[in-house]
Parts: C-alpha cells; sequence; structure tokens
C-alpha cells in the first residue's frame, strides 16, 4: 500500500523515477523495485519520499488522504494553467 501510493503521488506531480531514485539514495533499479513493492520502503526512504513529493508522511499510509493529495495536485494544476488571450 505505502509503495503504491508513493507511486500514485509521483505520478500526479509528474516526478521521474530517475529523480525520485536520486533523491533517495538508489539506483533506478532499486527504486522500481520499492516502488513494485518487492523490497520494502523503511522509514527513513518513506520520510525522505515525502521530503521530495513534498507531503506528510502519513499519507502514504491512507489511501483516502492519497486520494485527497492527488485530487488538490489536479485542481492546482488546473489553475496554474496559462489562459490564453486574444
Amino acid at each position: 500500500m505505502v509503495h503504491e501510493n508513493i507511486e500514485k503521488i509521483r505520478i500526479a506531480k509528474g516526478i521521474t523515477k530517475t529523480y525520485m531514485a536520486k533523491g533517495l539514495g538508489l539506483s533506478l533499479m532499486g527504486y522500481i523495485h520499492m516502488a513494485k513493492g518487492n523490497t520494502s520502503f523503511p522509514a527513513e526512504r518513506i520520510k525522505k519520499a515525502a521530503a521530495i513529493l513534498q507531503v506528510d508522511p502519513g499519507v502514504f499510509f491512507d489511501d483516502k488522504l492519497t486520494v485527497a493529495v492527488i485530487e488538490n495536485i489536479k485542481r492546482t494544476l488546473a489553475t496554474d494553467q496559462p489562459t490564453v488571450t486574444e
């Protein structure tokens, strides 16, 4: 569950796996294994992932909070789009 929620938020924010891997001090393949749930996410890396994604670490443990964060990201992205005027 934690790894899935980290991935959902990472994708919603448009952050690459490579960027996450570097931020977590992992190789790309190391990150991919964690993101798929093949390797556990230790507490320190959960904290680092939260810092990279700019969310509270507790969000990763609650599917409803994860959905709320993603909805907020989408709303923010929608309002940050430049308007075209003629």
